[in-house]
């Protein structure tokens, strides 16, 4: 089934990164146009694939992943207003119809990521 999921994962704490917001952007050389922007849950996922069926297109994506909110509610540190990591961009190119999941790993200070199952 060709769809496109995504997690978050809060390797500082060891749980899932809960209530943050992820924007899906469809890429054209400098463009970038919002597609869809979901929630995580609970478990770190979201609700819904970014895409799905007819939705879902080769190219060039960005997944942009709010994550300053969720570490200064999560310490209660503001680090005076301006945190390290604030939105992150994963930009990938999808070329096959199949499933691709984009997990992101993230502490305040760094993080990664891989083509999931």
């Amino acid at each position: 089934m060709k769809r496109l999921t995504t997690h978050v994962l809060d390797t500082a704490r060891g749980k899932p990164g809960s209530n943050i917001k992820i924007d899906l952007f469809s890429v054209n050389g400098s463009e970038r146009t919002l597609v869809k922007t979901l929630i995580t849950n609970d478990d770190g996922r979201t609700d819904e694939p970014f895409l799905e069926g007819d939705a879902f297109a080769h190219g060039v994506w960005e997944l942009r992943f709010h994550v300053g909110d969720y570490f200064a509610d999560a310490s209660g540190d503001k680090q005076d207003g301006v945190a390290f990591l604030n939105e992150i961009p994963l930009c990938f190119g999808i070329s096959a119809d199949a499933h691709y999941h984009v997990p992101l790993l993230v502490s305040p200070w760094s993080y990664s990521t891989y083509r999931g199952s």
